[in-house]
């Protein structure tokens, strides 16, 4: 849980809200949207005033600008595939997580009952994210929304994609590698194009003489994670899924 910082609504003056501003890349031109999106339901003079409304719209534009984002992105994917690295970039979670890392939780807005507690309960840090995504939407409209959601959800499905919390071929490879051949899969390299700030890698996996199907990244480890899933289903005797050209 995160550390309780700033406190109550007298703490919304400009300098905060500049700091904040500059720490999740937007400019509000309604400084009240922002207000709102940092008002917790026990720091607002009524409901209607606090980010729960927000919060309802921001969970659908960020559920929304995930799927696209992955449709897109991952046109390999399956609908199964699509779904589950989805639940995991959108979970509360990693919006709680994400909440921390850009530390709103100095900025809320709360009432005297939640100050007496130590820290925040990251429920709350995972509405405040859902909720500054609508306040941005509706200040700036949908590419800002999208923008916002982008910077900070990307790395978020990169690392599901790459297995960390999803599916893990490269793990999967060394365990059928190490119980069928007594060796360890080694990955070489190939080539790589691209500007600096946007390279594609191409990477094949081996396992003892045997090299097989490489596949193209946007990074190396993607494009590692796609070598594996090659070897994989080649082993398996099924065509592999990644296009090595």
């Amino acid at each position: 849980m995160a550390t309780v910082g700033v406190l109550g609504p007298e703490s919304a003056d400009s300098s905060l809200l500049e700091k904040l501003q500059q720490r999740i890349g937007y400019r509000f031109k309604d400084r009240l949207l922002l207000v709102a999106a940092l008002t917790h339901a026990s720091g607002a003079e009524h409901r209607l005033a606090s980010n729960e409304r927000l919060e309802f719209l921001g969970d659908a534009i960020l559920g929304a600008a995930v799927c696209e984002m992955l449709y897109r992105q991952y046109p390999e994917y399956l609908e199964g595939d699509l779904t589950r690295v989805k639940s995991i970039v959108v979970s509360r979670l990693t919006c709680a997580r994400i909440s921390e890392s850009l530390g709103m939780q100095e900025f809320l807005i709360l009432g005297k009952g939640m100050t007496t507690h130590p820290s925040i309960p990251s429920s709350l840090l995972a509405d405040v994210f859902e909720s500054m995504v609508a306040a941005i939407y509706l200040d700036g409209g949908d590419q800002a929304s999208r923008k916002f959601i982008r910077d900070h959800m990307g790395p978020e499905i990169e690392r599901a994609v790459e297995g960390e919390v999803g599916n893990n071929y490269k793990s999967l490879l060394q365990q059928l590698a190490q119980r069928e051949h007594g060796t360890t899969p080694t990955y070489q390299l190939l080539d790589e194009k691209g500007p600096d700030h946007s390279k594609c890698f191409k990477v094949a996996a081996q396992v003892g003489g045997s090299v097989y199907q490489a596949a193209w990244g946007r990074n190396k480890k993607e494009a590692e994670q796609r070598a594996a899933r090659n070897a994989l289903n080649e082993l398996g005797g099924q065509s592999p899924p990644f296009p090595s050209d």
